[in-house]
């Protein structure tokens, strides 16, 4: 995401050092910045929060260490030579209008020299690529439909939407990995309701009909287990619930009620369907699992560990359905997955979960009984 720089120069005895970062960049001194002016105020202010200060002493490169590479760098104060291939050299100087824009975009350099104490902060390329793609399309679908139903949120206001489309989101959860078409339909299709406090929004064993994303205030979890009311989670702004059904086309297997006075986001099954769940589940025949894991992917097992100990596939890790939001945290981001149940229901299901927080899945086609189609 936004990258700050802990480094310290290796240069001789004596020598002026890197600082820590150890301030925020304002929201103000981003407006300032191209093409990141062009983002809402509250879009703004939210990359402020994660976007660090670094301070590098006169004379040091600051990017001997770490380079530009996927990275917006901008000078904010100071001056700074930037070495070019040919051996010239161009000055950069915080504050002008060349400071503006990202450093080394326009011309490209070989290295570079502080030429007095200056700072300047980094931003993740890909990360403000996909904030300024779904800014503009909000802001485009805003004005192409105004609309003054209470259930349709304000497309335009990022503030209103901050819960289902914050900055963890659009980088590594659901919509980070949705087709840039079906973004412009999200926005269209998503409607805002209002929920007080103890009002049921699912009721367990009821058919799948919506899913839900928290805007504001929170949400309870509960499931019945012999007669009693079990709280299984709390969803804060931002969670998303509901999915289980809708992807294994099986009844709710939990209540859901409001904790506190909030708004929610709602995604009707057939929109659900079309816009995130073909998108985020990824089929794999039993052939070409075998190649995912033997090139290094991980069978995960989502049956009951009863089950899985019957009949698990070589190598096979085991987390029930039931415990994969909670497993999440401990699953490495970087490896690919593939989920497997006895029919291909559940694993559907899970793999979707582990999809909208940005882990790499596949469903075993079938499950291991290998008879049952898709479910729908």
């Amino acid at each position: 995401m936004i990258r700050s720089v802990n480094q310290r120069s290796a240069g001789a005895p004596g020598e002026r050092k890197l600082d820590m970062p150890t301030d925020k960049v304002k929201a103000e001194a981003l407006a300032a910045l191209e093409p990141i002016s062009a983002l809402s105020a509250s879009r703004r202010s939210e990359l402020a929060e994660l976007t660090f200060i670094e301070r590098i002493s006169k004379t040091l490169d600051p990017f001997r260490i770490k380079g530009v590479s996927g990275q917006l760098v901008y000078l904010l104060k100071g001056e700074m030579a930037l070495i070019l291939g040919n051996g010239s050299s161009e000055v950069v100087v915080g504050g002008t209008s060349e400071a503006r824009h990202p450093i080394g975009r326009k011309t490209p350099f070989a290295s570079a020299k502080a030429i007095t104490d200056i700072e300047l902060i980094r931003i993740d390329d890909d990360l403000l690529d996909i904030m300024v793609t779904w800014d503009q399309l909000a802001v485009a679908e805003e004005g192409a439909k105004q609309t003054t139903s209470t259930e349709a949120p304000s497309i335009g206001n990022w503030a209103i939407l901050t819960g289902l489309f914050s900055i963890n989101n659009l980088k590594s959860g659901a919509f980070a990995q949705l087709p840039t078409a079906h973004i412009n339909e999200l926005l269209k299709r998503f409607k805002r309701v209002s929920g007080k406090r103890g009002t049921q929004v699912i009721k367990e064993g009821a058919e799948g009909d919506y899913y839900y994303v928290v805007e504001t205030g929170k949400c309870v979890v509960e499931r019945s287990v012999g007669g009693v009311s079990m709280k299984l989670a709390e969803l804060k702004s931002g969670d998303a619930f509901g999915e289980e059904a809708l992807v294994a086309n099986a009844k709710r297997n939990a209540s859901v009620t409001m904790l506190s006075d909030g708004t929610l986001l709602r995604l009707d099954k057939n929109d659900f369907n079309e816009l995130l769940k073909k998108p985020l589940l990824q089929w794999v025949n039993m052939e070409r699992a075998r190649e995912k894991v033997a090139q290094g992917g991980q069978w995960l097992d989502v049956r009951y560990p009863s089950e899985y100990q019957y009949d698990k596939l070589p190598g096979a890790i085991n987390i029930p359905l039931a415990e994969i939001r909670n497993a999440v945290k401990i699953l490495d981001k970087g490896r690919e997955y593939v989920v497997y149940c006895q029919t291909g229901r559940r694993s559907s299901a899970a793999a979707f979960l582990l999809a909208q927080r940005g882990l790499k899945s596949f469903v075993l086609e079938g499950g291991l009984s290998g008879g049952e189609p898709r479910p729908r």
